[in-house]
């Protein structure tokens, strides 16, 4: 078994920790999806691959935050912490304003 490019953390939390893969964030069916790259996060504006071996091809690990195996329901916050340092808070409430994805904290280091 191969380690997950990311990790869960608290309720609402999800730790990018693999440069290589982008995580592909679905938060349900009627949230539009997100993308964590080494460099930030934004709205996933590509086609959804039908399936997570699909989305290996294309070098992105497909989160469905709202299943099981992660936080077991939609959310309306998400903090996603990148590789840059920086902690982004994605408010689902908030899609189609400038407080859709914001920097929530940044590292100082």
């Amino acid at each position: 078994m191969t380690e997950k490019p990311y990790i869960v953390s608290g309720r609402n939390t999800i730790i990018h920790k693999v440069r290589k893969y982008d995580l592909l964030i679905i938060n349900g069916d009627e949230q539009v999806p997100v993308v964590v790259t080494h460099k930030g996060i934004k709205e996933y504006t590509g086609k959804i691959p039908d399936n997570k071996r699909e989305a290996k091809m294309m070098d992105m690990e497909m989160l469905d935050i709202s299943t099981g195996d992660l936080f077991g329901e939609e959310k309306t916050l998400l903090f996603v912490q990148t590789l840059n340092g920086k902690e982004y808070k994605v408010d689902y409430s908030k899609h189609g304003t400038p407080l859709f994805i914001k920097v929530h904290q940044d590292s100082t280091f």
